[in-house]
């Protein structure tokens, strides 16, 4: 049986940590400094639920336990686009957003961000044309980082294709199945 999306609603509070310590128990932690942009405010422009979820992301970083998988960093998480004097389009490249639009939550290692919208989604933020690109966004929190985590947990070696690549395809997240950049064709 298949995954689906309602399955994933609260997985970063209920089963990130677990998914974590399985298949990242040598990880890094993820360190941020106390100045770092707080979320607070950013969580009140969120539906509860993906506030929910943002918000238990936000105390693992904060809380310095939290192994490192998503390059979280000082420069990547809370990112400051206005701040860096980066802009900031939305897909359609016309449409200029501003910090209150996105919360950044991590990086690629290629420095793109990965950024929560107002409206849940994530998306990536491409570094190179100051653009949330288009074919990248995933439907909310819980849904990216439970495919990020697979998606790393292949990579590593940890985890086989094909033990996701359904849940992938019954998913049907654009940032997972984007021929080009979706998580599920950087697999191979």
């Amino acid at each position: 049986m298949t995954i689906t999306l309602a399955d994933l609603v609260g997985y970063t509070d209920r089963d990130l940590d677990a998914d974590l310590a399985r298949w990242f128990p040598d990880a890094g932690l993820v360190d941020v400094p106390e100045e770092t942009r707080p979320v607070a405010s950013f969580l009140e422009r969120l539906a509860p639920a993906d506030a929910a979820a943002l918000a238990a992301l936000d105390r693992r970083v904060r809380s310095g336990r939290l192994p490192q998988f998503l390059d979280i960093f000082d420069w990547s998480y809370g990112f400051g686009f206005a701040e860096n004097d980066c802009g900031l389009l939305d897909s359609d490249y016309t449409t200029e957003l501003t910090d209150d639009d996105v919360y950044s939550v991590g990086a690629d290692g290629g420095g793109n961000l990965y950024c929560v919208l107002t409206n849940g989604q994530v998306a990536v933020w491409f570094h190179e044309e100051e653009v949330l690109e288009g074919g990248t966004r995933f439907d909310n929190l819980d849904v990216f980082l439970w495919s990020f985590v697979r998606y790393r947990a292949v990579r590593a070696g940890k985890l086989a294709r094909s033990e996701v690549e359904a849940d992938f395809l019954a998913l049907g997240q654009d940032g997972a199945l984007e021929p080009n950049l979706g998580l599920l064709s950087l697999m191979k």
